[in-house]
This record gives C-alpha cells, sequence and structure tokens, in this order.
C-alpha cells in the first residue's frame, strides 16, 4: 500500500488472517511443509487503509475470533474500535451468517455460525445502493385514513405503501463449501476463500461502475474475480506466491458469460 498514491480507493473488501484460525503456507521459510498461521501489522494497515481510501470510501472487514481456553480474544472488536482511532466511521457491524455443517467449534457453546463484517467509512459513504431482495410478508398499496388525536379530533392521513420486496437486514447468510462458495475448484487450494456471492454483493453496495475495489490480502482472488464480474477495476496484494498463483488462474479464467454468471449468482438484484 506504500506505494499506493492517497485518495485513490473507492472501496476494500478483504478478510484478514485472523486469530490464527487457519494455516496459511509460510513460504518464508522455503519449506511449503512448514505451515503457519501469518501474524501481520494490523495498526499500520488499517492506517494505510484510511490514507489510500477516498473520502466517502467503504471499508468492508470480514473477521471472527478465537476461543482460547473459554475466553473469546475479542481481537475483531479491538479492531473495529481501531479503526474508529484511524479516523473510520463504524457505519454499520453486519453478520455473515452460515448454516452450520460438519463439526466446528466445540461442545460445550453453542454451535459457531458467523463473522462480523464490519463496514467502515471514510466520512459519509459517497455510494449506498441497498440490495432490495428480502421479500415482505405483505405488501400493499398506500392508502387514507384517520389518527385520532390526544383531544379526541381525526386527522386524515395518508400511509405509504409497502412493496413485494423490502431492504435486506444486516445479517447475510451464504452456503459454503465446495458447490457454493464458488465453482472454482483450484480456490480450494486455499484454505479460506468467503463465499463469491458475499463480494458481490458488497462490490454491488458500497461502489458502483468503473470504481477501484482494493483487497490488500488478496488470497484466492475472490475479489477481483467479482470486480471483474461487476465491471468495476480490481487492486489486489498478497504476500504469498502460491496464493497470488490461484487467483491469477482464476481471474484468466473468467470467460463466463453474464448469462451464466446470473444464473450462478441466483436472483437478480
Amino acid at each position: 500500500m506504500k506505494s499506493m498514491p492517497s485518495d485513490s480507493v473507492d472501496l476494500v473488501i478483504t478478510s484478514p488472517p485472523y486469530d490464527d484460525l487457519r494455516t496459511y503456507n509460510d513460504f518464508v521459510k522455503g519449506n511449503k511443509s512448514e505451515f503457519n498461521g501469518y501474524s501481520f501489522p494490523f495498526e499500520k494497515i488499517a492506517n494505510e487503509l484510511f490514507r489510500v481510501c477516498k473520502e466517502g470510501g467503504v471499508v468492508v472487514w470480514v473477521v471472527a475470533d478465537s476461543t482460547i481456553q473459554g475466553n473469546e480474544t475479542g481481537n475483531s472488536f479491538r479492531q473495529a474500535l481501531y479503526f474508529k482511532e484511524c479516523g473510520f466511521n463504524l457505519f454499520d457491524t453486519m453478520i455473515y451468517s452460515k448454516p452450520p455443517r460438519g463439526a466446528v467449534g466445540n461442545n460445550t457453546t453453542y454451535w459457531q455460525s458467523f463473522e462480523y463484517m464490519f463496514i467502515l467509512s471514510k466520512g459519509k459513504p459517497k455510494t449506498i445502493n441497498l440490495i432490495t431482495d428480502r421479500e415482505n410478508k405483505e405488501s400493499r398499496k398506500g392508502d387514507n385514513g384517520t389518527k385520532r388525536l390526544q383531544n379526541g379530533e381525526l386527522l386524515q392521513v395518508s400511509r405509504g405503501g409497502y412493496g413485494e420486496y423490502g431492504r435486506r437486514t444486516n445479517i447475510w447468510e451464504y452456503n459454503i463449501g465446495k458447490g457454493h462458495s464458488t465453482s472454482d475448484q483450484c480456490a480450494f487450494k486455499h484454505p479460506a476463500i468467503f463465499p463469491e456471492k458475499l463480494a458481490y454483493d458488497h462490490i454491488l453496495s458500497w461502489s458502483n461502475i468503473g470504481d477501484i475495489v482494493y483487497d490488500p490480502m488478496m488470497g484466492s482472488g475472490t475479489v477481483a474475480k467479482m470486480c471483474i464480474l461487476t465491471d468495476r477495476k480490481y487492486i489486489g496484494s498478497e504476500i504469498n506466491p502460491e496464493y497470488c498463483e490461484i487467483a491469477e488462474e482464476r481471474i484468466e479464467s473468467t470467460l463466463i458469460t453474464s448469462t451464466e454468471f446470473s444464473e450462478y449468482i441466483g436472483a437478480a438484484v
């Protein structure tokens, strides 16, 4: 990021290697058989993200906590609060919900099935495209009615209607794993991919066509792929050459038609 100009990025979407919840190839040792969870200079990254973001830019920070001897680390909250110290607004605290699958967590707590998605903005977000695919339980046209005032008189009022679909809640659920997160088999060489649909939905929500989207921990290239499919420009940083190769393979193979992509994504927005 040090080589990037200030105020140059419209949107950041990333998921850092938090709390050693995954192991990543430690290529620095030159031995792919050795594994180690990356540690990273969070404070420097947070400050640099504030510098490179445009005024009104948004950072989507997807993170969770590990539990060590019955005590959650709470690092996700510490990071969110530090972003505020850097100058970001905590615009929304969203939840990435994952249906339970396989053996997750331990048997002494409720099933762990979510991560935080902190939406951080540099000032007021310049782009807010709320996705409206939540089906209302009842839709109706607007009508007129009366409201009785405290003194007993009736006041004529007009009531707005409800469309068939409304804006989402801030809890987003995605199926994960093979057949769900992506159809790119090479992506699963990376130990911690997040669903393409998650990146796609955030790109739609906080950016416009032609905007620059940055992933400072690019991993398998999910954000870059979704930028290509939504006509955004992308920048990615990744320290591991092996993961760079995966990202490059996915980017090069993103030649599916818009019809096939719409069928894969599911519902139109």
